[in-house]
């Protein structure tokens, strides 16, 4: 098997920069707008080779925004500061050194097809709500995570998106002082169901 310079082989190299493309073209042009023959021009490649490597573009699409949302452990992070902290690493996500570009390809993509944005509902509604279960316990967790997503989403859509001012504009510090309480109340307040946690600092 023939390998480049760098030690990858030839089939994992072309597999990496059609995964690169695709994220440039789906960030920038959301699903429907973005074509096979499009990524294959940003590429450098033969549009055949998408489909011998991804069948097609809603393979492709799942492959280019298989998000982790690195979520934190709240067992490790004191009860009272979880909206703080969760805050502040979902801006990291957007806006820091190691921020994940694939988010904002199934965010803008969500607004416009379905594809992308039940892609969108299993990310954050699992992983957000294996997070509070693993904090809290199940119950009640999956409406905290609905809550928690829905602020989380609005707050990416808001600031990244459309860039609506008095968002847009923040600094990180006063999103986090707005917004953490939101998200604190999320995750540890009594939503008028069994879902509270214990408090415990």
């Amino acid at each position: 098997m023939a390998t480049t310079d760098d030690g990858l082989r030839k089939s994992d190299r072309t597999r990496a920069a059609i995964l690169a493309a695709a994220r440039r073209q789906f960030g920038e042009h959301a699903y429907d707008q973005t074509s096979l023959r499009a990524i294959a021009a940003d590429a450098g490649i033969d549009p055949a080779l998408i489909v011998r490597y991804f069948t097609n573009k809603e393979t492709l699409f799942a492959a280019a925004v298989d998000v982790d949302l690195r979520l934190p452990d709240f067992r490790e992070i004191p009860v009272r500061s979880r909206g703080e902290a969760l805050a502040r690493h979902f801006l990291d996500q957007w806006e820091g050194e190691d921020r994940n570009e694939a988010l904002p390809v199934i965010v803008r993509s969500a607004v416009a097809h379905e594809i992308a944005a039940d892609h969108v509902r299993q990310v954050f509604a699992s992983q957000v709500r294996r997070a509070i279960a693993r904090a809290s316990g199940a119950n009640g967790a999956r409406t905290r995570a609905g809550l928690v997503s829905s602020q989380l989403l609005g707050l990416a859509i808001a600031r990244y998106m459309i860039k609506l001012p008095g968002v847009a504009d923040l600094s990180r510090d006063d999103v986090v002082r707005h917004v953490g309480p939101t998200l604190q109340r999320y995750l540890t307040a009594d939503l008028g169901d069994k879902s509270a946690p214990r408090r415990t600092t």
